[in-house]
């Protein structure tokens, strides 16, 4: 059977419009997958970002307001004491994984508040291989970590430890006179400093060590009652 010639054209133009009408639903398909794909793509980056960033935004809030008994950093030695004392016990912690024999040398000190005291901690490298640590920190109660302010501390460095090698690690801290005025903390006697190393891997043996200090690199100051 003959399709007449204008039927015919007929035909062949509803077949190439379907043809084009399908190739641009599908391309119009394909743009939404693309940009569903980069709005994903934007979330996934801004969630890990925000996990990123939220230890150090959590650690920021801590030492700003010594929730979870954080201590405070001080930019600057205390210049006001009063004449009320407290203990300051001291507790050292070691990861597991982190060969470290690390100890306080003194279990308690008496202080005056506003006083400008160093206490010292020791650790000695018990493997046969480098190793490298950091420390977090804790004061106990919690009441307290608002008003206990460490001036110089080993815990703001990592700290490199040789075979074998032993080092003196100081920290100079003072107990913020403020701690009278809130009801709660002003009745405290005492108050627990905390430390727990944790091992810092190193890609291979010779790891550079730059931005690295030397463990014990903080200053011994005298002052506090043993």
């Amino acid at each position: 059977m003959t399709i007449p010639g204008d039927k015919a054209t007929g035909v062949g133009t509803a077949a190439n419009g379907a043809v084009a009408d399908r190739m641009a639903a599908e391309r119009e398909m394909a743009a939404r997958h693309r940009r569903v794909a980069a709005r994903l793509g934007v979330v996934v980056v801004v969630m890990a970002g925000m996990a990123y960033a939220a230890v150090p935004l959590y650690r920021m809030f801590c030492q700003v307001t010594g929730y979870g008994g954080t201590p405070q950093v001080a930019a600057k030695a205390s210049s006001a004491i009063v004449d009320r004392t407290i203990v300051v016990r001291f507790d050292a912690n070691t990861a597991r994984a982190l060969p470290w024999d690390f100890q306080p040398k003194q279990r308690t000190v008496e202080v005056r508040l506003g006083e400008n005291v160093v206490a010292h901690y020791g650790a000695t490298n018990i493997s046969s291989r480098r190793t490298k640590g950091t420390a977090s920190f804790n004061v106990a109660p919690e009441s307290a970590g608002a008003y206990f302010n460490k001036v110089e501390c080993f815990c703001f460095t990592e700290q490199v430890l040789e075979p074998g090698q032993s080092a003196d690690m100081p920290v100079m801290f003072f107990v913020d006179p403020a701690i009278l005025n809130d009801p709660d903390a002003k009745k405290l006697s005492e108050i627990t400093l905390s430390y727990t190393f944790h091992p810092i891997e190193e890609p291979h043996a010779a790891a550079s060590r730059r931005d690295v200090a030397p463990a014990g690199s903080v200053a011994p100051h005298p002052g506090g009652k043993s």
